[in-house]
């Protein structure tokens, strides 16, 4: 759709050879050829999205007003990432995270105006010096960042649901093996074999056999680069900066090389942020004004709660698991390897890994009582979105 600029919400960090790109530039740019009225500007949509949207009261009211144009399809063909509603383009240089009115993990996957908002501001607080530190200490490790979006208002200014675009960057080349941990270690039909497998079976098996290993000893090796190339980052802008992301199994990617070992990873979701409460004020001042209007400062004790669920059980005990019930390797014996690894992390200054050694239960998100209880868990209080039931720790000794 063209929308008019009276009714048009936007910003940008983004920058190309150091001079700065407003969203409106980029998405013209994307939809190159695109004959748009006069002064307006090009705002993609999902095409069930704009199936859907038409219908709307606020957004036929802006199409009688000759605020907003339809345009209809136009352009070459963009392909669905792991995250459904975030598609690419093979070659462009950014991606598009779409509104979608649809159910998917308890929520309705429709951008929210203060999580376009957080994307920019993750950019311009890593553009501090923040993301220079970072990459000085972990250099195969980043943020996917969302430094640009486009957005729709009534005449009123009142944000229209649904009718927005976050703008992310694509920092992977087409030779890239880059794969979420949730689609590697699913198991799943392969041409011509009858099992199920996943591909983190097939990569630890093409190992041991090039290798001449057995299949747990490379189990344990991948598993143990993945801690130091994934996770250990991630414990570090924790500490360092009072940084806490939802690195779940779906948010994390790793970066495999040509025989399938890890070589470093990216993180995507411009939802799962949460500053600690506690580095307010050195947050603030890096980039003044920060949280203001993304709403992403949380207690500590709520942080700590999330980032052991994500980061603990979901991405790591969960990636156990995986090695586990696939039978590549003993859960046990990855279950040591990852005691010794936090014991050797209590330095980083997170307070995760001395709560993934030394608590008795871990908090886990129950995702169908969530669905169950009716709750969306991008609406409402951060401490009371989703339900959380305890579970015993398995590394507590």
């Amino acid at each position: 759709m063209a929308v008019d600029p009276r009714v048009l919400a936007t910003d940008s960090a983004w920058t190309e050879h150091g001079r700065a790109v407003p969203a409106a530039r980029l998405t013209a740019g994307l939809a190159e050829g695109l004959p748009l009225p006069d002064g307006t500007a090009a705002l993609p949509l999902h095409p069930w999205q704009a199936r859907e949207l038409r219908e709307r009261p606020a957004v036929a009211a802006l199409l009688a007003a000759g605020l907003l144009h339809d345009l209809g399809p136009y352009g070459e063909h963009w392909h669905p990432t792991s995250s459904v509603r975030t598609v690419h383009r093979p070659g462009a240089p950014a991606m598009l995270k779409l509104s979608l009115g649809v159910r998917i993990t308890n929520s309705r996957r429709e951008n929210l105006r203060k999580e376009l908002h957080r994307g920019v501001e993750v950019h311009r607080l890593l553009r501090t010096g923040l993301a220079d530190q970072w990459q000085a200490a972990h250099p195969r490790f980043d943020i996917v960042r969302d430094p640009a979006w486009l957005a729709v208002d009534t005449p009123d200014g009142e944000p229209v649901p649904g009718l927005d675009v976050m703008i992310r960057h694509n920092p992977f080349a087409l030779g890239d093996d880059a794969v979420c941990i949730a689609a590697l270690t699913a198991p799943r039909p392969w041409p011509g074999d009858p099992r199920m497998r996943s591909r983190l079976e097939v990569l630890v098996h093409g190992l041991a056999a090039r290798t001449g290993r057995g299949v747990p000893a490379v189990a344990a090796e991948w598993f143990l680069r993945y801690l130091d190339l994934v996770i250990r980052p991630l414990l570090w802008l924790d500490g360092q900066a009072g940084i806490a992301l939802e690195a779940h199994q779906q948010n994390t990617l790793v970066l495999l090389d040509p025989e399938g070992w890890p070589t470093g990873g990216r993180y995507r979701d411009n939802q799962g942020y949460y500053f600690r409460e506690s580095r307010r004020e050195e947050l603030s001042r890096r980039l003044p004004g920060i949280g203001g209007v993304s709403d992403t400062f949380v207690s500590d004790e709520v942080t700590d709660e999330r980032f052991a669920y994500y980061v603990g059980i979901n991405n790591v005990l969960g990636l156990i698991g995986a090695f586990g019930s696939q039978r590549l390797a003993d859960e046990r014996v990855l279950l040591a390897a990852l005691r010794r690894f936090l014991a050797g992390a209590t330095g980083l200054g997170s307070p995760l890994p001395r709560r993934l050694l030394e608590a008795r239960t871990l908090r886990c998100k129950a995702n169908l009582l969530t669905r169950l209880h009716g709750l969306d868990e991008l609406v409402g209080p951060v401490d009371t979105q989703s339900v959380y039931v305890g579970i015993a720790n398995p590394l507590h000794l």
